[in-house]
């Protein structure tokens, strides 16, 4: 894991916001970063070279995959997370709460 995942992770863990994650999840032919089966709920952390244009079509193909299957997927840039830590926190929250409601 990265440092950005880790400290993501040190917010997701132990059932922190109402449901448990894990990371480093398969599913299907993809591993991702952190997943809440309950909340059919995922959670990508993108460095830099998810912004190169090959990089955006494989996760618009990826997320694709993830979505048919049901799954929300939430992506934020490691910036994004790192200076925005409370309100990303704050969006998958709600998130989760949205996904355990319908």
């Amino acid at each position: 894991m990265t440092d950005t995942e880790r400290r993501l992770w040190s917010l997701l863990r132990d059932t922190q916001l109402g449901v448990r994650f894990r990371r480093q999840v398969p599913v299907g032919p993809y591993i991702v970063d952190f997943l809440s089966r309950k909340a059919k709920l995922i959670v990508e952390l993108d460095g830099s070279q998810h912004y190169e244009k090959k990089s955006l079509i494989y996760d618009a193909r990826r997320d694709d995959y993830l979505k048919d299957r049901g799954f929300m997927v939430l992506r934020f840039s490691d910036r994004e997370f790192l200076n925005n830590t409370q309100t990303l926190k704050q969006i998958i929250y709600e998130q989760i709460k949205r996904n355990m409601d319908d």
